[in-house]
């Protein structure tokens, strides 16, 4: 008797150990720490920090473009004649030469390596952007099929309890055989509605946590609640004052810079005098007195550029054409981006609509379920048209899910238009 209470007594420890366990080993997120191991965990953005760091790594090291090619070389070479009896001597020489050469689109050279890397670090900050939008959508696209799943198992429940109620009913003689199966019918569809829901739903947490780098089939809980609020947007002074912070457009002023800097350089490499410096000394056997140092200085003309038609002024002309391109297409770009915008206000505002209709659609799907049941109950309703208003009840449940939703993503997308954070916009 003592040893069966002693087991009884370990199993009544160890259900809440294992428990603990359990819960441990189940994974809470909130939408920060999906946006951290999302950063975290990305390859894309780990390419990028390389690109970056390479280019950082130019651009800090300017002097590299005027700094002179120093070259050193030693050797050794054994010789005698071919029809002399004389013995054969060995030979050594060293020399050592500098050499810089100087011109005018150095400068542009330069500039065009720091641009680079701002290149670089643009692309980098707009690829974390655009993953942080993408982890959010897919975050509260999570969030909304929780609570779809939430209305699927009240809607299972009711359809469970109406089963019971009717087999009650028929058990006492108050319903039909048909009106019985009817009810069980309706109780199987929406269990299979809710497994197929489950069954979606756990598909997208896995693409989701390899989205943000967590082992797939991890036992995870999103942590969080879409909350809306109305937004009211002035399209034209959101364009005019976030418009040329769109990553594509500075983007674009950014090749259109690198167009310029590239041409001046061809011009000035091309047309203006460049100077040679360059300096060498040589020693022959180790000798003091065999040693020699050369100096000199060449300023070199170019003739070639200033003919039109030639290679150089085909370049040079090439260069100003590219620089005219790239204005067009950022002037293309504006306006094009100027319209989505305008496109995703006016949209914002039509999806406010819908959700006050959807709002007020599950209200009177609410009161239209409590007296058709009411109805049921008294006998005035059958069971088929007690069915209908629970669909009723559930679509305006999830069309009011889905319509709140779809206004978080278009708050996000405008975001994304404009540059800005989604949380500030809807502040």
């Amino acid at each position: 008797m003592q040893r069966a209470f002693f087991l009884l007594l370990l199993l009544g420890v160890g259900l809440p150990v294992h428990s603990q366990v359990a819960n441990a080993a189940r994974l809470t997120l909130s939408l920060d720490d999906a946006l951290r191991l999302g950063v975290e965990n990305s390859l894309n953005l780990q390419g990028r920090l390389i690109d970056l760091s390479i280019a950082e790594y130019s651009a800090n090291r300017l002097w590299a473009e005027i700094f002179p090619s120093v070259n050193a070389s030693i050797g050794a070479s054994y010789g005698r004649g071919l029809f002399s009896a004389a013995p054969g001597g060995l030979n050594t020489s060293a020399s050592l030469g500098i050499s810089l050469t100087l011109n005018a689109g150095i400068p542009f050279a330069m500039r065009n390596i720091r641009l680079a890397y701002q290149v670089r670090l643009l692309g980098y900050e707009d690829a974390r952007n655009q993953l942080e939008l993408q982890i959010t959508r897919n975050f509260y696209s999570l969030i909304a099929d929780r609570d779809n799943l939430g209305v699927l198992t009240d809607m299972l429940q009711l359809a469970q309890m109406q089963y019971e109620r009717d087999r009650i009913a028929f058990n006492h003689g108050r319903i039909g055989e048909l009106s019985l199966m009817h009810s069980r019918l309706a109780l199987e569809n929406a269990r299979y509605i809710l497994g197929s829901a489950r069954s979606a739903h756990a598909n997208r947490m896995n693409d989701f946590l390899v989205l943000i780098g967590i082992a797939h089939g991890t036992e995870t809980e999103l942590e969080g609640e879409i909350e809306i609020a109305r937004v009211e947007l002035d399209a034209e002074r959101l364009i005019g004052e976030n418009l040329l912070r769109r990553p594509d457009i500075v983007s674009r002023r950014q090749e259109i810079e690198r167009l310029e800097n590239a041409g001046r350089q061809t011009l000035q490499a091309n047309r203006a005098p460049s100077l040679r410096l360059h300096a060498d000394w040589n020693s022959h056997s180790f000798s003091p007195f065999a040693d020699s140092v050369r100096g000199g200085a060449t300023l070199s003309i170019p003739i070639d550029p200033w003919i039109s038609g030639t290679r150089a002024g085909q370049a040079i002309q090439n260069t100003r054409l590219a620089v005219e391109q790239a204005r067009l297409e950022l002037q293309n770009t504006e306006t094009v981006a100027a319209a989505q915008i305008r496109n995703l206000a006016a949209n914002l505002q039509n999806s406010w609509y819908n959700i006050e209709i959807a709002r007020m659609g599950l209200s009177v799907a609410e009161r239209g379920y409590e007296l058709t049941e009411l109805g049921f109950r008294n006998g005035t309703v059958d069971s088929l048209r007690l069915e209908d208003s629970r669909n009723n009840l559930v679509a305006a449940r999830q069309r009011l899910l889905q319509s709140e939703l779809s206004y978080l993503i278009m708050i996000l997308d405008i975001s994304a238009a404009l540059n800005i954070c989604w949380k500030e916009l809807m502040q």
